[in-house]
């Protein structure tokens, strides 16, 4: 998908998503086969749920059959939250994940994986697990540090309501 279709795509569809009070992560347009796949990718601060996905589709397959947007030809709307192994890019999606384990890659070439306890504006408080019987180490990364970061899925961490109760 070429730049400018992604820019208008955005500023078509940014408003229906906020409306939503959800926020546009991701916009992707595929083919498959003969017809494209239009892929919309949303998410907030509480997560989002299947009738939120299926809402914001309804207002976008209206927007879109309204516009020429898409063009004439075939395609799928795919309405979908960025998953469980989501890259982290943007502050928010930091502060989403704070809580969570995460793998970093650093600039100078430093790979490890931390759970993220605080963000503030310049960077993380990342707790890094001990290796074998030994205790977790406090990490301070800065956003400009780092090169790519992905949240990891845990299956054995207990839920924050689970703690809680």
């Amino acid at each position: 998908m070429s730049t400018t279709e992604s820019e208008r795509l955005r500023g078509l569809l940014e408003p229906l998503v906020t409306a939503e009070d959800l926020d546009l992560e991701e916009i992707e347009v595929s083919r498959a086969g003969r017809r494209r796949v239009l892929r919309i990718v949303v998410d907030s601060d509480d997560g989002v749920d299947l009738d939120e996905c299926a809402e914001v589709s309804r207002a976008i397959s209206e927007k879109l059959d309204e516009t020429d947007a898409m063009g004439e030809g075939e395609y799928q709307l795919e309405v979908t939250s960025p998953g469980a192994e989501r890259p982290l890019s943007e502050h928010r999606h930091y502060v989403r994940a704070t809580g969570r384990l995460a793998k970093f890659q650093l600039h100078e070439g430093d790979e490890f994986v931390a759970r993220v306890l605080t963000v503030d504006e310049e960077g993380l408080d990342l707790e890094v697990p001990g290796v074998k019987g030994r205790k977790p180490t406090a990490r301070r990364v800065e956003f400009t540090q780092i090169a790519k970061a992905r949240v990891e899925l845990e299956f054995n961490r207990k839920d924050k309501k689970e703690e809680e109760a």
